[in-house]
């Protein structure tokens, strides 16, 4: 594994231009022109309830409900893809709440969206509000969990609420169709978003309910997961599902729980963790190379964290 990244820094962002269409039909996203590879924009934890004393008709205040502002880095930036992290629309993920706060917002790009269902959603019994939103999108709602690619990468977004899909565990219905899709797809390069994360120093913490991902997703080679709900960024370093760096066959794991519902402290300093920010609101970008990565922390506009780097597929 050749290993390139830069210690987070505080500077202003000159981002590229890049041009890409979503293949509805195919389930793939194909770069518009040959020579630029897709870049997509993650993040979770989003959208603000109406009813917030901090929504501010959808501007938020100094320290809550950034939504609006996180939005704007996402819209007209030519991306591929967008992977909300789950969480989507506080409190409890309601029709009324996605069409007054997520959609004025984030929504400006839900052609473009594959969303991961987080915990408030199911807030609403099966997150039915959530599924209607997104629609196919979503994938089936009895499951939430699904898979596309883009370029030369297979993506894999889980339903990490375990007790609404018959669990998480191994030979788990889920855990089953995740290992049957992963021997399906032997792409050179996979990433795999869901809400909870397997390793996180922040409010929530480390949740072993996931190890069974993990260990699928590291016995194929896999090299990226995405997760939010902690509040917070956090990078770790390509790691084993037991927690032993593993620069060659290690998954590197982002939080990023920064869409603009608020901020958590962190708790602890897990093993691995390499960069840590509690007080930016903002989207990863990942750019998908055919056998490499690149990923840059793009914060809300007036403020200076970021975090980049790249690495090369397994």
């Amino acid at each position: 594994m050749n290993i390139r990244f830069l210690a987070p820094v505080s500077l202003a962002i000159s981002l590229s231009s890049f041009s890409y269409i979503l293949a509805t039909q195919s389930q793939e996203v194909k770069p518009a022109k040959a020579s630029k590879d897709p870049i997509i924009a993650a993040a979770g934890d989003i959208a603000c309830a109406p009813t917030s004393p901090n929504y501010n008709r959808g501007n938020g205040t100094a320290d809550a409900c950034h939504m609006k502002a996180t939005s704007n880095l996402i819209v007209n930036a030519d991306l591929a893809v967008v992977l909300p992290l789950g969480d989507i629309q506080y409190e409890t993920g309601t029709a009324s709440a996605f069409q007054q706060s997520y959609n004025p917002t984030w929504g400006r790009v839900k052609s473009i969206t594959r969303p991961a269902v987080g915990n408030h959603e199911y807030a609403t019994t099966g997150a039915k509000d959530y599924y209607s939103y997104f629609g196919a999108a979503a994938g089936d709602s009895s499951k939430g969990y699904y898979s596309y690619n883009i370029g030369k990468w297979h993506i894999i977004a889980l339903n990490s609420n375990c007790s609404e899909v018959g669990g998480c565990g191994a030979g788990s219905p889920q855990e089953q169709w995740l290992q049957a899709d992963l021997k399906a797809h032997p792409s050179a390069c996979t990433l795999a978003y869901w809400h909870h994360p397997r390793f996180s120093s922040g409010k929530h913490g480390s949740d072993s309910n996931y190890d069974a991902f993990w260990q699928d997703l590291y016995a194929s080679g896999a090299e990226i997961v995405l997760n939010g709900h902690d509040h917070d960024y956090e990078r770790f370093a390509p790691q084993s599902p037991s927690a032993k760096v593993d620069e060659k066959r290690g998954i590197r794991q982002f939080v990023v729980g920064t869409g603009g519902k608020n901020h958590y402290r962190f708790v602890s300093n897990q093993p691995n963790s390499q960069v840590r920010n509690s007080d930016t609101y903002g989207v990863l970008k990942l750019t998908l190379h055919p056998q490499s990565y690149t990923w840059e922390f793009v914060p809300e506009a007036g403020k200076t964290f970021t975090d980049k780097g790249s690495d090369s597929c397994h």
